[in-house]
């Protein structure tokens, strides 16, 4: 499979636009395959805390696309409020925005762009705000992908915030240079507004797992072993918690970032995933457990 998610996506339609959700404007991309079953859920990327759009591609894979041309289904992914190319924050975040992003946000979003289900694809904050979505809407998620998402917070996950922040703060810091890439102006104000609220004493207190009973569908739950923001017990978490089918992975020798860490055998096992467990099989150039 290694040369068919590295092959360009040519097959994929992509259109940019902008959706009004609560007054504020955000950048989203709809992705669509050639030959598409406009009937399945589709798939909705939601990216990390200092992620967008444009950082779900690299080392040579556009992650929407190269999953949308697998499974055959359309996809959508978007900016949140205060990234990539949607509005700036108003005001700064409160300990409880994901709830809000998963509970409000992704169900208007949803609204806007004509989707009744969807396969919500979650990376980091992202795949925290997938889980809380299935437990809130749960006849809306056809299935979770999961991926280092955060049940509770961990002395590992503060302690990789803090690193992060002193590299952001170094006088050169090319961290700052690369976000600013894709936020912009926007910039600073973002990564305060993820890692100020992580490290603020009220965030301590965030953990899902009085939530997790509630997730009925499919769940692939997926972490790197290595990871420098959680623990595997993240992902035991979400085994034991949801009510639903749970297919737990953790990748050897993987940090946070699995989709790009381990390209191959994780998008396989994605589209597999989806292929089998969120509606008839779509794939294109086979698919499969890794």
């Amino acid at each position: 499979m290694t040369g068919f998610w590295h092959a360009p996506a040519n097959d994929v339609a992509r259109r940019r636009f902008d959706v009004r959700v609560a007054g504020r404007r955000l950048r989203a991309e709809w992705l669509e395959p050639a030959g598409a079953d406009p009937a399945a859920p589709p798939l909705v990327f939601l990216h990390e805390g200092l992620g967008s759009i444009d950082q779900w591609t690299g080392r040579g894979v556009c992650v929407p696309a190269a999953l949308a041309r697998a499974t055959g289904r359309r996809a959508l992914a978007y900016d949140r409020l205060g990234f990539g190319g949607s509005d700036p924050l108003p005001a700064a975040r409160a300990p409880d925005y994901l709830y809000r992003e998963a509970g409000d946000t992704l169900p208007e979003v949803l609204d806007r762009c004509g989707i009744d289900r969807a396969v919500p694809v979650g990376h980091s904050d992202g795949a925290s705000i997938a889980l809380l979505f299935a437990a809130a809407c749960p006849q809306r998620a056809a299935a979770v992908v999961s991926m280092a998402a955060h049940v509770i917070v961990e002395p590992v996950t503060l302690d990789g915030i803090r690193r992060a922040r002193a590299a952001y703060h170094a006088p050169g810091s090319r961290l700052r240079a690369s976000l600013h890439r894709y936020h912009g102006a926007k910039t600073d104000w973002m990564f305060a507004n993820w890692a100020d609220v992580w490290l603020s004493p009220p965030f301590a207190a965030f953990d899902m797992r009085a939530e997790l009973p509630r997730i009925a569908c499919p769940v692939l739950a997926l972490q790197g072993a290595r990871d420098e923001y959680g623990s595997p017990e993240q992902v035991a978490l979400i085994a034991a918690g949801v009510s639903g089918r749970c297919e737990p992975w953790i990748l050897p020798d993987c940090r946070h970032v699995p989709h790009f860490q381990a390209t191959e055998a994780v998008l396989d096992r994605i589209a597999g995933f989806v292929a089998g467990t969120a509606g008839p099989p779509h794939a294109a150039g086979g698919t499969g457990a890794a």
